[in-house]
């Protein structure tokens, strides 16, 4: 079973960048997919980021441009670049993985997170 390990959170102003690091160890298979997801307080869990293991990577529209995921050469450890962030990024980020990815990333595994906190 794969387990997944989040750091890097933190608290920054308008505009600060953080990387967030994820370690996931166990094998992750042919078929996972890889990623990040989100939950801000009174809202719905989002799924920010992810890697397909076809190399296919994904972003939800907001934050397009401004966060970059990435994933080591052994493949288990996991980063996400956020540049210029908003409040409205403001959430615990979770490290999550999709062990049978298709089209649809839909992570059955997640970490136990890190809050992201943006003030204006």
């Amino acid at each position: 079973q794969v387990q997944l390990v989040e750091s890097g959170g933190g608290s920054v102003q308008t505009g600060g960048s953080l990387r967030l690091s994820c370690t996931a160890s166990g094998n992750l298979g042919a078929w996972y997919c890889l990623g990040w997801i989100r939950r801000a307080p009174g809202k719905e869990r989002e799924g920010v980021a992810h890697i397909h293991h076809t190399g296919e990577i994904r972003y939800v529209d907001t934050v397009k441009g401004r966060f970059t995921i990435s994933q080591a050469n052994d493949k288990n450890t996991l980063y996400l670049q956020m540049n210029s962030l908003k409040p409205e990024d403001t959430a615990m980020y979770y490290c999550a993985y999709d062990p049978i990815c298709g089209d649809t990333f839909r992570p059955n595994y997640w970490g136990q997170g890190t809050q992201v906190t943006v003030s204006s």
